[in-house]
């Protein structure tokens, strides 16, 4: 197959099926919609890590990989009789539509929050969703699970079972850091530590911190204050691998306060 200047979604399609034909790719003939399934987040999150920290063209790229799972999954379920892609189009193209009844309907929405709040009511009349606590639950459950808090968090704000101020929502933290100290079960102590997490993503959500891009930054500066740390051991002559943890601390306090 000659490489092109320009390509359609057509032609994407038709590359995946033809892969999947009985003289395609080994592979790509082989897979379903479950041993691919986690490809569809891992090239998620490398397209965010392209928008951050890449070139558009890098960013281009990822999203192309993105799309590829689409596809993927739009052609096996055709295979199966299920659906196609122009299903799949259809249905985003009218969830849009009747989601934002404040541009093509009769509502209205004069800011952001307006228009949320149309599209959650939308929503909610569109999933048959008559109860509080079926607006919970329909928050999905395979969100990282720092997202999925912080989003179960918000939607309870809007039934207003919130906080009422931030110096109640340190001492709740405080509160479930004692728990935490007093379990004695394992069962018992991973109960206490996900209260505590669930709170702490409280008080990130109070403090107007994203809890996931907080921990992934966090996780970040670790590794490059490690790599630091381990710079300064090599200029020393130390091996890392062979140091207690004292003078690891020490080498670490020597590079804390560097600049990032």
């Amino acid at each position: 197959m000659e490489l092109k200047e320009k390509y359609a979604i057509e032609d994407l399609i038709s590359i995946v099926k033809r892969l999947r034909e009985p003289d395609g790719c080994p592979w790509d003939k082989v897979q379903t919609h479950q041993s691919i399934k986690k490809s569809m987040i891992e090239e998620t999150y490398e397209a965010i890590d392209a928008l951050d920290n890449g070139t558009d063209h890098d960013f281009a790229n990822e999203l192309g990989d993105v799309l590829l799972q689409v596809v993927f999954h739009s052609v096996m379920a055709e295979e199966r009789e299920a659906f196609d892609f122009d299903d799949v189009v259809k249905e985003i193209c009218v969830k849009l539509i009747t989601r934002h009844t404040h541009v093509f309907g009769k509502d209205h929405a004069g800011n952001a929050e307006e228009a949320l709040t149309n599209w959650e009511k939308n929503k909610k009349k569109e999933k048959k969703i008559s109860t509080y606590t079926g607006v919970l639950k329909d928050v999905p459950a395979h969100l990282p699970a720092l997202m999925r808090a912080e989003k179960i968090q918000k939607k309870a704000r809007g039934f207003g079972f919130d906080w009422d101020d931030i110096t109640d929502v340190y001492a709740k933290v405080n509160e479930e850091i004692a728990e935490l100290k007093a379990a004695k079960a394992e069962r018992d102590i991973r109960e206490e530590y996900g209260d505590l997490l669930f709170s702490v993503v409280n008080l990130g959500r109070f403090l107007g911190t994203d809890p996931e891009t907080a921990l992934t930054d966090a996780s970040n500066k670790f590794i490059r204050r490690f790599g630091r740390m381990e710079e300064l051991a090599e200029r020393e002559q130390k091996d890392i691998g062979k140091l207690d943890l004292n003078e690891l601390d020490d080498l670490w306090n020597r590079i804390k306060g560097d600049s990032e």
